[in-house]
């Protein structure tokens, strides 16, 4: 897999040559929030620690998004939909609903879990197998849903 810093530098200077802006300024953010991760770490972050920092980015992008839709402002979702979707451009696949929830079975299963104190045991070993794939409160739903209708 290339480095995700080489990746979004070659992004960025893409997005310049064909007048791209809303694509340039979006991988600025990104590539402003790596360097300050850095600087706060005082050491320069690997491949896996730049994809943590990009999905951080597009977690806050989604929640804005949600909050913007909740107070009615569609056009600025709109607006975080697209600089969203340009983020998870560099990111892994997303894992659906669907391999989630076959996911959290496994690990149901595996865990021998039968009720919801059982949760942080299937999280423990969930976690680790979607972790870059999927958003942590996403399985959290999927997973408490899931145990709500085996018991």
């Amino acid at each position: 897999m290339e480095d995700p810093k080489a990746q979004l530098q070659g992004a960025l200077k893409q997005a310049m040559i064909e007048k791209d802006i809303v694509r340039r300024n979006v991988i600025r953010m990104a590539m402003s929030a790596i360097k300050q991760a850095e600087v706060d770490s005082r050491k320069e972050l690997n491949s896996d620690d730049v994809m943590a920092v990009l999905q951080k980015e597009a977690k806050t992008r989604r929640e804005t998004i949600e909050e913007q839709e909740k107070a009615g402002y569609t056009e600025d979702a709109e607006k975080g939909k697209e600089e969203l979707a340009i983020l998870e451009s560099f990111l892994p696949r997303q894992l659906s609903r669907e391999e989630l929830e076959v996911l959290a079975q496994d690990a149901i299963q595996q865990s021998g879990a039968s009720s919801m104190k059982d949760m942080g045991k299937i999280m423990g070993l969930l976690m680790p197998k979607v972790k870059g794939k999927a958003d942590g409160n996403q399985v959290n739903q999927v997973v408490r849903e899931l145990l709500n209708k085996s018991s």
